[in-house]
């Protein structure tokens, strides 16, 4: 007799976020479905023990811009199936779905509309082609992060408006890079979200305790516009944005949950961040409102801390889309490792790495080679953040290793799933759901990639199916997998 399942995994921990189930189960895949979950299944074509170790549904990034195969590949072996790239978006959506598919790629994939490239369009000339080269090239460009005209502004939400009909998953704001951006221009943004039934993912501008005479508290905007517009609005890389003002802001963020606002929050265990060095607020005379010295920069293309200002002011000439890793809080300090913690456990939030593409150093790039060879360069966070979440909140959080899990799958997924139908099959473990699942070793899990030693994928992670289809097994990654399909609006 022909067997209907295509892999039985046998005897594993089952956890299952959103039914509760955290139990000794096996789980059937028929295709690019879970086709039943049990006890005793019958025989799969193929067949795989994983007595001792948790069966889950794969990861959902709703903040990578992972675009290259290399970094894409990182991701897998951190347990991700589906990476999402929200926070910047791109245009058109049209071309960047058409051009992945054209590639292929070993993970699911998705695009929101980008308010940055509309305004680098409609006041910069500048022209996309659906990739995320050009926006980083011009971060600090400032024609694009001046304040707009309403003209300007009706033309800037036509392009969002014609991205969103293509299928974009929300609109991305990268708010803090165009702090001269009105907040009436937000509002307005938002407003066409809610009107679409679209999510909002935002970089915020600055706090006022970073920037008293901006135009408005990043953290309050936010607030503001979910309560006003009524929109979805998700506060991109909290930690990021809000470094040690943990209390002050995710309190606001809960005042304004409480009062019914659809506000939502991210984070990553990782102190440094990453962007363009042009970034408006890596500005030399900008750096001490968040307690930082030129050398708190890491310019990646050479992998030089940045000596002094002259050559800060040099690199974001020059370079200004070059990639750079920031050192903000100290992840050797029991305080700031705290205020990490309050931001990956606040009640709702969801883990997202914010994974960069790589950076070269010293050579020509190899796309394809496997595993990454030295001259490959990124933020550890786009091999370890998963991985280093898991390890780093059980038994120092108070978090069962369910609801620690929600935070990597069921709880992105619900946060598009209104927009995004397909994501309701997302996050989940049960019948029927999408045949995306991570299998990894409770006790070993755990990050591998430092900031000196940036490729190094994770350990723990034993097998990674994404639509049905093995791309990590026994701990090895498949070079020539490339299962991944669009998620679209």
């Amino acid at each position: 007799m022909v067997s209907k399942f295509d892999v039985v995994f046998r005897g594993g921990r089952v956890i299952d976020p959103e039914s509760g189930l955290d139990a000794v189960r096996d789980v059937a895949i028929a295709g690019d479905r879970v086709a039943a979950v049990g006890v005793g299944l019958p025989p799969g074509r193929q067949e795989a023990d994983v007595a001792g170790q948790v069966v889950t549904a794969g990861f959902v990034d709703l903040h990578s811009h992972a675009h290259d195969l290399g970094s894409a590949r990182l991701q897998v072996t951190d347990g991700v199936t589906t990476a999402l790239e929200l926070e910047a978006g791109v245009t058109p959506v049209a071309a960047a779905y058409s051009a992945a598919a054209a590639v292929g790629r070993p993970l699911n994939y998705g695009f929101a509309a980008s308010w940055a490239m509309a305004r680098m369009d409609v006041l910069a000339g500048v022209t996309f082609d659906g990739s995320i080269a050009p926006p980083f090239a011009n971060l600090g460009n400032p024609r694009w992060g001046r304040a707009a005209s309403a003209p300007e502004i009706d033309r800037i939400l036509a392009i969002l408006e014609s991205d969103l009909a293509d299928g974009a998953l929300g609109i991305g704001l990268l708010v803090g890079y165009a702090p001269s951006a009105s907040p009436g221009e937000y509002l307005r943004v938002a407003a066409l979200a809610a009107a679409n039934g679209a999510p909002t993912f935002t970089h915020a501008r600055d706090l006022i305790e970073f920037a008293p005479g901006g135009a408005i508290d990043g953290a309050e905007e936010i607030v503001r516009a979910a309560g006003e517009t009524g929109a979805r609005m998700h506060y991109c890389h909290v930690n990021s944005t809000t470094l040690r003002h943990a209390d002050r802001v995710l309190a606001l963020v809960e005042r304004a949950q409480r009062a019914g606002a659809q506000v939502s929050t991210e984070a990553y265990p990782y102190g440094a961040g990453m962007t363009g060095i042009g970034a408006a607020f890596l500005a030399p005379e900008r750096l001490a409102e968040r307690g930082l010295t030129p050398r708190s920069i890491t310019y990646a293309p050479t992998g030089e801390e940045v000596a002094s200002a002259a050559r800060l002011n040099e690199l974001r000439a020059a370079d200004p889309g070059g990639l750079a890793i920031i050192r903000q809080l100290d992840e050797d300090d029991p305080a700031d490792q705290a205020v990490l913690r309050r931001y990956l456990t606040f009640p709702g939030s969801v883990i997202a790495s914010d994974a960069m593409p790589l950076t070269w150093i010293g050579a020509t790039p190899e796309p394809a080679a496997w595993p990454l060879p030295p001259a490959a360069f990124t933020h550890p966070r786009t091999a370890g953040t998963f991985s280093r979440s898991i390890s780093t909140l059980r038994g120092t959080s108070g978090l069962s290793l369910s609801e620690i899990l929600a935070k990597c799958s069921l709880h992105p997924a619900m946060l598009l799933q209104d927009r995004v139908p397909a994501m309701r099959r997302k996050g989940r473990v049960s019948e029927g759901s999408d045949a995306d699942i991570v299998v990894f070793d409770p006790e070993t899990i755990t990050d591998q990639a430092t900031y000196a030693d940036s490729t190094r994928p994770s350990t723990g992670i034993r097998h990674v199916l994404v639509n049905g289809t093995f791309v990590v097994r026994d701990g090895k990654l498949d070079s020539n997998a490339q299962p991944g399909r669009p998620v679209r609006a």
